[in-house]
């Protein structure tokens, strides 16, 4: 998760040539998108058709250019995220039980909560970097999400989650999250143990990141702040959910 097009090689496998990115582009080449334009950022899985479940959170873009994306998540904003048939939410239920391969999953329609995040999007790179901060207003740290190198058309942003989390703190220390998780997707069947060694290297290629405090570390994001004059993005059209 950093702004640089250089800090680590892509993982193998195309994602553009993965369901559900049919004739999208690799984030990086213009046209850009402007300050403001609201986007839909989407996390699908690899047997993903349409129709399918998946996450959608409405953005809005702070920059777009050769070297990443970044984009804003307010909050209350109106998100759908993948639940069990049940409506159980993923940290309500044992993690075995939410990454076998027989449990179906439905859509929930809801709103983000919390203080919001900005995302960084590096360019050609399998992870974003997430900054949070604390009510007040004070930086709580940046949390690197490991996810597929960005594709896009001309309003949304399709990657795929890859459970393995880098959390980074402003001492600069690092910490892994979220391995139990990732071991359980492998053994029902989400991902194999090649899949994994690759996560875990890019995971590695991020503490290089940091050792050398590059970008996005070094950038400054965490003294910024979103345009109070913004509206709230909205879902979809056709999005389809229950509340």
């Amino acid at each position: 998760m950093s702004v640089s097009s250089d800090t680590t090689p892509e993982p193998s496998g195309l994602p553009a040539q993965r369901p559900g990115t049919a004739g999208m582009r690799p984030s990086g080449p213009p046209p850009y998108w402007q300050p403001g334009t609201q986007i839909w950022w989407h996390y699908r899985r690899r047997t993903w058709l349409p129709g399918s479940p998946e996450t959608v959170r409405p953005m809005t873009v702070v920059r777009d250019h050769a070297d990443g994306l970044v984009a804003w998540l307010a909050p209350g904003t109106p998100v759908l995220r993948p639940v069990l048939t049940d409506g159980r939410e993923p940290r309500a239920v044992q993690i075995d039980d939410w990454y076998r391969v027989r449990e179906k999953r439905s859509l929930k329609r809801t709103r983000w909560r919390g203080t919001g995040i900005l995302k960084v999007a590096p360019t050609g790179v399998p992870w974003s970097v997430w900054l949070f901060w604390l009510p007040d207003g004070t930086f709580r740290n940046w949390y690197v999400n490991l996810e597929d190198v960005h594709v896009r058309d001309d309003l949304h942003v399709v990657t795929q989650d890859h459970v393995l989390d880098v959390v980074v703190q402003p001492d600069r220390s690092v910490r892994w999250k979220d391995e139990d998780e990732l071991a359980a997707a492998v053994r029902w069947g989400r991902y194999d143990a090649a899949d994994a060694a690759e996560f875990e290297k890019d995971a590695r290629a991020v503490e290089e990141v940091v050792a050398r405090w590059g970008s996005p570390f070094c950038d400054g994001w965490e003294d910024w702040r979103p345009d109070p004059s913004w509206p709230l993005p909205a879902l979809p059209p056709d999005a389809q959910a229950e509340f």
